[in-house]
């Protein structure tokens, strides 16, 4: 059974199309630099043939069709019907999901809906959903929440220090982003431990960034809160703000609330800081003193997160460097891991640089350092099949 997994995020389209039950990986891809100058396909298939191409800005309904159609110009299938199911990662479920859900008009509707949580994301993976169900309009699709991992946060945690009553009425409260993935490399980082009651501080940077704490495989904490917009300095979004700002702009810029969040989503972060672009690769190879500022807000703010984290949990078994900037940069995880030193964590600086996944560790650290690569897709195939049966 041919099972397609689409992971649409912020600046990027992940999908893999996988046979189950075996989870073999028949062909898996991404298009990087969603509507910025220089968007880049790349798919792996067949015996290890790669297929690249290059345009510019390309948008999320170019990136759908291409994503579809080359599958079959490949010959990774014969037709578009071999598709059985497709499965699409969805950021905000809220309280209204807590596992997976066969998308149908209520479902869909619903996602739409939840959109004022995430407004980058929900409403581009509905149109996904949209898109895709006008090329295979009998493929039955599944939505696999992001924010599912986080129901199990205390309330201390979990909740805000506003009235109890707003809570309440409203359903506000710490949501979480990136759950697909801290459930993966939290479970993958407990089996490199060899337990199941193991205290955490997993790292997923990226375009969108975010830390969660687990113990014994729970969330406790997470940087993210009532929207995928708090927490970290991130490529576009401006993470931690003074809320009195949103009025203050409104009033000095003659906005509407609206238009100042959709800057603080989609034009701040280090995009936002530096002028020049909300890509660390870009930013690192620039002699500019805002990209330095940008890449020096980004580093802090992480460190910042995961130190109080350690201290939450009164220390922890293993720090996890996941997502595409903790996992290819090697110059933030050696910044991130001198700074906690005083945890007792300690970076083999040789194996950081060979970037291969597995322990970094040096043999003398008190806490392991694990590089465990992103595979949401993995975690949501299987999620998938296992409802459908």
């Amino acid at each position: 059974m041919k099972i397609l997994i689409v992971n649409a995020g912020s600046s990027s389209l992940k999908f893999k199309l996988f046979e189950m039950p075996n989870e073999d990986v028949l062909a898996s891809g991404e298009i990087e630099r969603l509507n910025m100058p220089g968007s880049k396909v790349k798919i792996k298939y067949g015996d290890g043939e790669v297929y690249k191409e290059e345009q510019d800005k390309i948008d999320y309904e170019q990136s759908a069709g291409i994503m579809l159609n080359r599958l079959k110009d490949l010959n990774v299938i014969e037709h578009l019907g071999d598709i059985k199911a497709v499965a699409h990662r969805v950021v905000a479920g809220a309280n209204v999901f807590d596992k997976v859900a066969e998308i149908n008009d209520q479902t869909l509707k619903q996602i739409v809906d939840l959109g004022e949580i995430a407004p980058i994301h929900n409403p581009s993976e509905a149109k996904y959903i949209d898109i895709v169900a006008s090329i295979l309009p009998d493929v039955k699709q599944y939505a696999v929440f992001d924010s599912a991992f986080f129901h199990d946060v205390p309330e201390m945690n979990g909740q805000y220090g506003i009235p109890h009553e707003l809570t309440e009425k409203f359903g506000i409260q710490r949501y979480g982003e990136h759950g697909i993935n801290h459930t993966y490399i939290t479970q993958e980082a407990m089996k490199m431990l060899g337990t199941d009651k193991a205290d955490l501080v997993t790292l997923h940077l990226g375009s969108g960034s975010s830390i969660a704490a687990e113990r014994d495989g729970k969330c406790y904490d997470t940087s993210m809160g009532y929207t995928p917009m708090n927490g970290l300095l991130m490529g576009t979004r401006a993470g931690d703000v003074d809320p009195a700002l949103v009025p203050f702009l409104m009033k000095r810029m003659g906005a509407s609330a609206d238009e100042i969040i959709e800057m603080f989503n989609e034009r701040s972060g280090m995009l936002g800081v530096s002028g020049i672009s909300s890509d660390m690769r870009d930013l690192e190879e620039s002699d500019d003193s805002r990209a330095k500022l940008a890449l020096d807000m980004f580093l802090t703010r992480v460190i910042k997160y995961a130190a109080s984290y350690i201290t939450e949990l009164d220390g922890v078994d293993a720090i996890v460097f996941s997502g595409g900037i903790g996992e290819h940069d090697e110059w933030v995880r050696s910044e991130v891991c001198k700074k906690l030193r005083w945890f007792g964590i300690k970076l083999d600086e040789e194996k950081n640089h060979a970037q291969q996944p597995g322990d970094m560790s040096a043999p003398d650290s008190k806490v392991k350092v694990f590089l465990i690569p992103a595979d949401e897709e993995i975690a949501m195939v299987r999620d998938v099949f296992k409802y459908q049966n």
